[in-house]
């Protein structure tokens, strides 16, 4: 059986922070199988020599791994046994750095005006799950290890990008529009994605479009978001490196806890 290959049945799923250099080179592996070898993210030459999947926030952040256990006892090596990841980087740490890695992307001043009781802010990203893993078990696990992270770093509010595949906004045109009509955040309270790196979201009129086409266009990611009650940003990011197209997703904490973890992973 190849490293790339892992078996339907007897698995058992456990979730962690990443510990050390292999921990955190299995998740850069991981990514690169995710964004590059399926989803078509253009690779510089060192990238493609490594077939990592790495850049200067990893260093800063916390990586969130689900583990496959039986895959891990047969080879012992994380790289074969990581099957889902969360980069996670707190306000803190941010600060004290480059900021957050979505600010290159949209105007994040409007998200301090609603942290709840004074908690930091926490940015989601990187999210992948190998294709075989897509499943409502390990999407569960992703969500059980935000929450305890959550719990214990006192967070006030979560955002991040969830992404579409590909760089033709009009592909998506009900998907987009809908997002714009029904899930915006609050005036005052959206953030916006920066002049001149991305497209509007209302790509058709209200009321001109089938709204279960728009539906059936959104990725699983996006409508688990929806289901515990995200908001969305104002404009969609084009991001040609990762062939895909980002819209900003803003969750206050409240709403991802234990009773929400099944609900979400129903939707995903």
């Amino acid at each position: 059986m190849t490293a790339h290959t892992h078996p339907v049945t007897a698995r058992r799923l456990t979730v962690r922070l990443a510990r050390d250099a292999r921990d955190l080179d299995a998740v850069q592996r991981l990514r690169w199988r995710v964004f590059f070898e399926e989803m078509g993210a253009d690779a510089d030459p060192a990238q493609a020599i490594e077939q990592c999947d790495r850049d200067a926030y990893d260093a800063l952040c916390d990586h969130l791994l689900v583990i496959d256990e039986s895959r891990l006892e047969l080879t012992g090596d994380p790289q074969d046994a990581v099957v889902g990841t969360y980069r996670l980087l707190r306000e803190t740490v941010a600060e004290a750095h480059s900021g957050f890695y979505s600010s290159g992307e949209f105007d994040l001043s409007p998200l301090r005006k609603q942290r709840e009781n004074g908690g930091e802010l926490l940015e989601l990203g990187r999210s992948c799950v190998l294709p075989e893993y897509r499943t409502s078990a390990t999407i569960s696990m992703l969500w059980r290890g935000i929450a305890e992270y959550i719990a214990a770093n006192r967070i006030g509010l979560m955002f991040g990008c969830a992404s579409f595949a590909g760089i033709d906004p009009d592909v998506y045109a009900p998907a987009l529009s809908y997002l714009y009509h029904h899930h915006l955040a609050p005036a005052g309270e959206c953030p916006t994605v920066l002049p001149g790196k991305g497209v509007d979201m209302e790509r058709l009129p209200r009321g001109s479009y089938d709204e279960r086409r728009a539906m059936f266009q959104l990725p699983p990611l996006v409508k688990g978001y929806m289901r515990v009650g995200a908001k969305f940003g104002n404009g969609a990011f084009i991001d040609r490196a990762f062939n895909t197209i980002d819209v900003f997703v803003v969750m206050p904490v409240d709403l991802i806890s234990d009773r929400y973890a099944s609900r979400f992973s129903v939707a995903a």
